[in-house]
């Protein structure tokens, strides 16, 4: 049976991404950067499942934590990921939407 990170609490999954970070240090050392993304990723989603989908709202747009190219705007949040599009600095949107882990959002942008 697979376990999921719904299924940890809190105290667990702060234990996991511990140990994540420390996996990600170590891959960092030696130079890994396919292990460091993919790590960094698991992380990101472990951290989402410490947070409130409910403080995240469609049709706003957010910060990207570590993008400060971007700002993300959601067009709907399914689980602890929201669905959107990009915008970068000069307020062009992609066109490509994709899902992030709500732990990648910062600060509401208010226009």
């Amino acid at each position: 049976m697979k376990i999921r990170y719904s299924d940890y609490t809190v105290e667990q999954l702060r234990e996991i991404v511990g140990e994540l970070k420390e996996k990600l240090q170590k891959a960092e050392q030696f130079g890994h950067i396919s292990e460091v993304q993919i790590l960094e990723r698991k992380m990101q989603v472990a951290l989402a499942y410490m947070m409130n989908p409910d403080d995240y709202k469609p049709k706003e747009t957010y910060e990207m934590n570590g993008d400060p190219g971007h700002h993300f705007r959601i067009d709907y949040i399914d689980g602890v990921f929201a669905w959107g599009k990009r915008i970068n600095l000069l307020g062009e949107e992609y066109e490509e939407q994709e899902a992030v882990p709500i732990s990648l959002l910062g600060k509401k942008i208010t226009k």
